[in-house]
């Protein structure tokens, strides 16, 4: 007997499992199928991502919907529209037998009225995201005062999204006798808020623990300086030549960046963000499934939906600024029971957040080094002999065998052999030869700073600092904290006590994060001019910032700003606005121009050349205009 058969599914559904082909249910449909089809119960089941949750409610909602009433029966939420669109295709799939029955997906980005259109010719089933779902209702557009089941997928995204508003009102317009079921990754106070509020004693469903991460996802960490994020993500990339990965960063523009320095040292890669349209969102993931993509670089809300087979890696270019959220990104990989690996790439700042993770998932993060330059030319020697070993000749290649052996006359067969993978090994082993490893960034000291361990460099209490930018730079206090926090990859307290005047600011942190400070920002180029920071002599007064707070630095007039050699009064054109995050500038590669090196090139530690290709059929493109602060 089949085993979807013993959970109590019918035949309709059982022809259609067996022409998707699926064998055993999932530990979450094993738990969860039984219990909708025996009970007219809530239900709240807490599941990773890519454990089959959709087939979870989605069988047993097709089984207790009747086809012959075209009323809506059923809504359920998502968080975005491609996880919208991604359910209401599955849900498609499954029901294919069940004569009558419809499901409508509904969205932004697409036509509402189109939409409305399409429920009233009769939809027992809308999937739909909170914001569209929310306005339909607003207009009269569609009624759900009847319905008997509403099912929230992805709970925990929908609320950090944004969504808890739409989602109280949305379930307040529905009968308080329907069924509500609700899936979940973690279960953060939120979640468990629209629980209590909305369903009646639910049945309860978890597989592993809590908040637990996958047992089929390995996670590692790899300790960089901030400088060498983007040159520690190449070298993972070149150490894996068969990655298939999803890129996490945290801003629009980290991603769009990032992908434009990958595509323009030749890696096959692109950017997944809010700003994309449907069409270049649609023709991305098109690339993506066909693996004409190696490497997704995505935000956390672009990818929520992303379903997508044998990813091998998920790559924190960035940590997320919810911890829970990890979850969700390492979900990614390791789906059907394959295997798969979520790395993290952290600095110093960063390093304690590892051990938050794992209290969260529960697991351990195995601590590891970045590959050495001769340790990715063996890599990819080795993949490259094993390639040629594994190719199919196409034997339309006789025709000009003639030729070639010509070519090659006179060559021994080892000489061959050495001039084939010389092509690959060339490229990468000048390369590296001329650049530093990345290895050496972890230290018994970091892993002691990671368990508790004071910093050597930390003195206690706070560093005030003076900097060259203020409001004549399109600054106030929170668009100049949000630009230092975002550009110093710092928590949300990490940058207080901010007072921006006209031409120069001030601003505190804690005095651990001094070096990095002063690393990162001097020298920083904010739309063609160089940012200067210096540690302020001034410490004392009583003037308060915008909240309240002793700022500390009494401006009382010109002569408290800092005395500064060489100093040149800030340009008012090419404002920054803090609205559009700031772009990463670790790593990136250039050739040489005649101009002077950025800041981390040409000097020890910097890279002065274009990193080697990926392949040769990218020719040389020109380098990507760094995004504008608009």
């Amino acid at each position: 007997m089949n085993k979807f058969e013993q959970l109590g599914l019918n035949e309709s559904l059982l022809l259609a499992i067996k022409d998707l082909g699926f064998e055993n249910p999932s530990e979450v449909q094993e738990k969860a199928i039984p219990v909708l089809l025996e009970q007219n119960t809530d239900l709240v089941a807490l599941a990773q991502t890519g454990t089959g949750k959709t087939a979870a409610f989605g069988f047993p909602l097709i089984q207790k919907i009747d086809a012959e009433d075209r009323s809506t029966q059923a809504l359920i939420l998502s968080p975005t529209r491609e996880l919208c669109l991604q359910i209401t295709n599955e849900i498609k799939q499954y029901s294919k037998y069940v004569k009558g029955l419809h499901t409508v997906a509904v969205y932004g980005g697409a036509s509402i009225t189109e939409q409305a259109r399409e429920i009233k010719r009769g939809a027992q089933i809308i999937v739909a995201t909170p914001g569209r779902m929310q306005d339909m209702i607003n207009r009269g557009l569609v009624n759900i005062k009847n319905i008997n089941f509403c099912i929230l997928d992805e709970a925990d995204e929908m609320l950090n999204m944004g969504f808890y508003e739409d989602i109280v009102s949305i379930l307040s317009d529905t009968p308080d006798e329907k069924n509500t079921w609700l899936f979940s990754a973690t279960m953060p106070a939120e979640v468990a808020r629209i629980a209590k509020k909305f369903m009646h004693d639910p049945a309860e469903v978890t597989v592993g623990s809590k908040n637990s991460g996958s047992a089929t996802v390995s996670h590692e960490y790899y300790l960089v300086n901030a400088r060498d994020r983007y040159e520690a993500l190449k070298r993972l990339a070149d150490a894996n030549p068969d990655i298939f990965s999803v890129v996490f960063c945290r801003t629009k523009r980290d991603t769009q960046a990032v992908a434009e320095k990958l595509i323009e040292d030749g890696y096959s890669a692109a950017a997944l963000h809010g700003d994309l349209s449907q069409a270049q969102r649609d023709g991305v993931m098109k690339s993506f499934r066909g693996r004409q993509i190696q490497m997704l670089v995505a935000t956390d809300v672009a990818a929520r939906g992303i379903d997508v087979d044998n990813i091998t890696h998920v790559v924190n270019y960035q940590l997320p600024d919810e911890i829970e959220t990890y979850n969700h990104r390492s979900g990614r990989t390791g789906r059907a029971g394959k295997l798969g690996t979520s790395i993290v790439i952290v600095t110093k700042s960063e390093i304690r957040k590892i051990s938050s993770i794992e209290r969260i998932i529960q697991q351990k993060f195995q601590e590891k080094t970045i590959p050495s330059g001769i340790e990715i030319c063996e890599i990819q020697l080795l993949h490259l002999a094993n390639k040629i070993k594994d190719t199919e000749v196409d034997h339309e290649i006789d025709n000009y065998l003639p030729a070639i052996n010509e070519v090659l006359e006179g060559l021994s067969k080892e000489e061959l052999i050495k001039k084939m993978v010389s092509v690959e090994f060339n490229r990468f082993i000048n390369y590296y030869k001329k650049n530093r490893d990345l290895s050496s960034q972890s230290s018994g000291s970091d892993r002691r700073e990671r368990d508790g361990a004071p910093r050597e460099n930390n003195n206690g209490g706070a560093t005030r600092y003076f900097v060259n930018i203020g409001s004549r730079d399109d600054f106030d206090w929170m668009q100049l904290k949000d630009f230092l926090k975002e550009t110093l990859e710092l928590g949300r307290d990490d940058v207080f006590k901010v007072d921006v005047k006209e031409g120069f600011s001030f601003f505190n942190t804690d005095a651990e994060h001094t070096d990095k400070v002063m690393e990162v920002l001097n020298g920083y180029d904010l739309n063609g001019r160089r940012i200067n920071v210096e540690i302020s002599k001034n410490d004392g007064g009583g003037r308060r910032d915008h909240n309240g707070r002793n700022s500390g630095g009494g401006f009382g007039g010109r002569s408290s700003a800092p005395r500064r050699e060489g100093s040149f009064a800030p340009r008012r054109e090419g404002g920054f606005r803090s609205d559009r995050n700031s772009a990463p500038r670790e790593g990136g590669f250039r050739s040489d121009r005649g101009s002077a090196p950025r800041r981390g090139e040409g000097r020890e530690g910097g890279v002065s050349e274009r990193a080697p290709r990926r392949s040769e059929s990218f020719g040389d493109s020109p380098r990507p205009r760094r995004p504008r602060r608009d």
